[in-house]
């Protein structure tokens, strides 16, 4: 009896073990199945495909009339006279002021140096395929000594117009200068008749600007004066051109008209949607005088009031006018430089 007992014993713990033995073999059969799911990485990579093909933004403003004489656009540089009449905001007199003039003396030179007129005649050729600006023919070419910076003279304060700003142009060429002589130029960007008006008030060491008429007044007035190696405080340099744009469908017909003055004409007469830069700067200035002269358009809101249908007072620069006038297809007068810069740049200015 104990002998069977025993051996019913033996023979459950060897059922047991086997059972045991058993359980791994039967888990591992789920591990072979484990590769398929890799089939399902296929898709992932087709779906990076979209990414590509995304729209871009494309602008609508387009060159409707250019080349026209009426259009050019020169830009001076003029030396602020640390002796000037300095006024602030409300026209009283300021004493104090202190004027870099060594540093002014520096970038004005080096501005009209041969390397200087060469990367400004040659900006924006390989971008856009076309020159940006050009180089005046009778320009002055500086080859005497410039300066270094010194701790007292490495800061110049440069009152500017937004087109020279706006385009890259200073940011292409003041890095140059500012590594070469140790220089640090602080910019102050707006309308020229604000930057003008901004050396006026003891701000600025020069000016870059692009109204003759009112930088022959800042002469007048007292605050310029003649930089070493230039025979007058007023040096033009370089040049390009004013453009008239607006939408692709052009309902003014401004690109059939016989000369800018009839496209202005046209855009008033039909009341179609024009933003002035309406700041007083030099493309302020010039489209005032584009318009019919029975219009009597001046800088002074009165002279517009009946016409704020059509005419838009933006009162801001030339990169914030052009986004305004893409959004409401409208007409703008503008920088050549500018504009094509805003192209570029998928009407993000």
């Amino acid at each position: 009896m104990k002998k069977i007992i025993s051996l019913l014993l033996a023979l459950a713990m060897m059922l047991a073990l086997a059972a045991c033995g058993n359980t791994p073999a039967e888990t591992t059969t789920p591990v072979e199945t484990t590769p398929a799911p890799v089939e399902t990485t296929e898709p992932v990579v087709e779906t990076t495909a979209p990414v590509e093909t995304a729209p871009q933004l494309v602008v609508d403003t387009c060159i409707l009339k250019e080349a026209d004489d009426k259009m050019l656009n020169t830009y001076s540089v003029l030396a602020v006279n640390p002796e000037a009449p300095f006024v602030d905001a409300d026209g009283n007199a300021v004493a104090d002021v202190y004027v870099n003039t060594a540093g002014a003396d520096a970038l004005i030179q080096w501005l009209l140096s041969e390397e200087a007129l060469n990367m400004a005649g040659e900006y924006g050729v390989a971008e856009y395929g076309e020159y940006l600006f050009y180089v005046k023919e009778d320009a002055p070419v500086y080859a005497g000594e410039i300066a270094a910076a010194t701790e007292e003279t490495k800061t110049i304060r440069l009152s500017t117009t937004t087109s020279v700003n706006d385009s890259g142009l200073l940011g292409k060429l003041l890095p140059e200068f500012e590594a070469k002589y140790g220089y640090t130029v602080e910019v102050y960007s707006a309308g020229t008749g604000k930057s003008i008006n901004n050396a006026k008030m003891g701000n600025a060491d020069l000016i870059l600007v692009h109204s003759k008429k009112q930088e022959e007044a800042f002469i007048a007035d007292g605050f310029a004066r003649v930089v070493d190696g230039f025979e007058a405080e007023r040096t033009s340099f370089i040049y390009n051109y004013y453009v008239l744009c607006g939408p692709s469908a052009d309902p003014a017909g401004v690109a059939a008209a016989a000369s800018v003055k009839d496209a202005f004409a046209a855009i008033a007469a039909g009341g179609h949607t024009f933003v002035s830069r309406g700041d007083n700067s030099g493309t302020h200035t010039k489209e005032l005088a584009l318009w019919p002269a029975d219009l009597a358009i001046t800088a002074e809101a009165d002279s517009f009031a009946g016409y704020t249908e059509w005419y838009v007072s933006a009162n801001t620069g030339m990169g914030a006018c052009l986004v305004m006038a893409e959004e409401m297809e409208a007409y703008i007068l503008t920088d050549k430089a500018t504009f094509l810069t805003f192209v570029a740049n998928d009407g993000i200015m």
